[in-house]
């Protein structure tokens, strides 16, 4: 993978009346994704003294946060609809030239700040339920 620049990595929002459409969450000035595998420690007497853990068996989860200028655009509008609705709805993170992680993710958390010398500011946090998808772009 080439290097890319930080501004080309996207959270996007699904389209309630066609979830597979897309559309970028604007005004985001940083974006994460972090991909989680729970380990399960099954380490007992005849282990030997080393850690043993179940091949397989924990949880995977994805969290996606994001933080940027508050604009007030339709994408955080429907982000914070979701977020009152606290239900699942289909998200997507982009590494260009690299993945696309697309699947159901709830609205976890949504913060609003201001300094007296800035912009207002927000952050976003979604939590997946389900399989997310891993396609190659």
């Amino acid at each position: 993978m080439a290097v890319q620049k930080g501004s080309a990595v996207l959270i996007k929002v699904g389209n309630a009346a066609s979830p597979e459409v897309f559309t970028t969450v604007g005004a985001l000035r940083s974006s994460s994704i972090t991909i989680n595998a729970e380990t399960i420690d099954i380490t007992n007497k005849d282990s030997s003294r080393a850690r043993t853990l179940l091949a397989d068996g924990g949880i995977k989860s994805f969290s996606i946060t994001g933080s940027g200028i508050f604009d007030d655009g339709a994408t955080h509008q429907t982000i914070l609809t979701n977020f009152q609705a606290s239900t699942f709805k289909n998200y997507q993170f982009l590494v260009p030239d690299y993945n696309t992680f697309t699947g159901a993710f709830q609205v976890t958390s949504m913060e609003y700040s201001g300094e007296y010398n800035d912009s207002a500011q927000y952050s976003l946090t979604f939590e997946s339920s389900g399989t997310i998808t891993i396609a190659t772009v």
